[in-house]
């Protein structure tokens, strides 16, 4: 009995069953996604002027801020302007004389039409004195126009602004030589409420868009997402979209127009246009994770199929949407897509379908999870090991 039971206890236990590895899916349905480009774009001024002098002379004054807010019509540089007064003051004296003049020949002329009622001059005397008074007439208009010119010098002698904006640093000091339309400008003012988005989208994307949209109502709302990954919180609003393509590019440039009540934004800096044009209904869209690329770069993905086999299936893909992809073709509504446990799923294996995210009860290579010792199926082996070692122990 003794060498029975020594040989019973010596019988290596038969091998259990390999359980089927857990992985996690997620069922594939039809929504709705929205239709969406993201774009590089740059930001400009809305406005941008750059001041020059319309007339020559040395700069007396600067009145402005530099980096400051000026509003269209305020006094910028204040010039020399003795010549310029100096010139106004003759054209005005000639203005005085031209029409004393005129006073004058008026007067002769209304006398010499009395006396020619009553042929006491002649017609030719008569004619001469009307005519000497429409000359004397142009003569006041030509120092009229002569003045007003002389005060058009004098006013531009004080540089104002044309627009309203935020002022850049000046180019020059008071003292120092400026000339009429010269090249370099002495400062520039630039409107940064609102501000312009110039988006460039090429040919190609812009009819796959349309062909997208078709016929769909596009919206003219575009997100900026700036440099450091935020959000404007104004929305941008498309204004126009470019009529020609530009054959060195291929591309077509969009413009919105954006709210900087704050002046966070700056121009010249990059941003990322967000433009919703529509939506795409009852379309495919799967997680990223579960989507893998072949060494050719194909799309494909591991599918829980009939009796919980593994499939392959090739996809195409159409967009990202968010983190997840568009799915023109390879699988369909219903699908069981795997999205965990890659790694233990082999093609025509039978695997344990989970909802992704949920804990899972066994571990991988069926071994009992932590905690499973104190269960029902331990303690039975823990009395019979008990037992054997009794029996053992009488047999002795």
């Amino acid at each position: 009995m003794a060498g029975l039971l020594t040989a019973c206890q010596d019988k290596p236990a038969a091998p259990a069953a390999r359980a089927a590895p857990e992985v996690g899916v997620v069922t594939v349905t039809a929504q709705d996604a929205p239709l969406q480009l993201e774009l590089p774009g740059r930001l400009s001024a809305s406005q941008r002027a750059e001041i020059r002098p319309q007339v020559g002379g040395l700069v007396q004054r600067r009145l402005f801020t530099e980096g400051g807010r000026v509003t269209a019509g305020q006094p910028l540089y204040q010039l020399d302007a003795a010549s310029f007064e100096a010139e106004r003051a003759r054209s005005a004296a000639a203005l005085q004389k031209t029409e004393a003049q005129q006073a004058a020949a008026r007067v002769k002329a209304a006398r010499d039409a009395e006396l020619l009622k009553v042929d006491a001059i002649s017609r030719q005397a008569a004619d001469d004195s009307s005519a000497a008074l429409r000359s004397a007439e142009a003569d006041v208009t030509v120092a009229k126009a002569a003045l007003d010119a002389a005060m058009v010098q004098l006013k531009r002698a004080r540089i104002e602004a044309p627009i309203s904006g935020r002022i850049e640093v000046s180019t020059v000091t008071p003292g120092a030589l400026v000339t009429a339309n010269q090249v370099q400008a002495l400062t520039t003012i630039q409107q940064l409420d609102p501000m312009h988005v110039d988006i460039v989208q090429s040919s190609a994307e812009l009819l796959s868009l349309r062909r997208q949209l078709n016929g769909q109502t596009t919206s003219r709302q575009v997100q900026l997402v700036l440099e450091d990954g935020s959000v404007h919180p104004q929305p941008a609003t498309l204004q126009f979209s470019g009529v020609t393509v530009d054959p060195g590019t291929g591309s077509v440039t969009l413009r919105a127009v954006v709210p900087n009540p704050q002046g966070t934004l700056l121009p010249g800096m990059v941003v990322q246009a967000r433009l919703f044009a529509g939506v795409d209904r009852e379309v495919l869209l799967v997680p990223q994770q579960g989507v893998s690329r072949t060494a050719t770069g194909d799309a494909t993905a591991l599918v829980v199929g009939e009796g919980n086999k593994v499939e392959r299936r090739r996809l195409t893909l159409s967009r990202a949407v968010g983190n997840q992809w568009l799915v023109t073709s390879g699988l369909k509504a219903g699908d069981r897509l795997i999205v965990e446990g890659l790694q233990r799923a082999r093609v025509d294996q039978v695997v344990m379908p989970v909802v992704a995210g949920s804990k899972p009860a066994v571990k991988s290579g069926g071994k009992p999870a932590a905690g499973a010792a104190g269960g029902p199926g331990a303690s039975a082996a823990s009395s019979a090991t008990k037992g054997s070692s009794a029996a053992a122990t009488a047999a002795r």
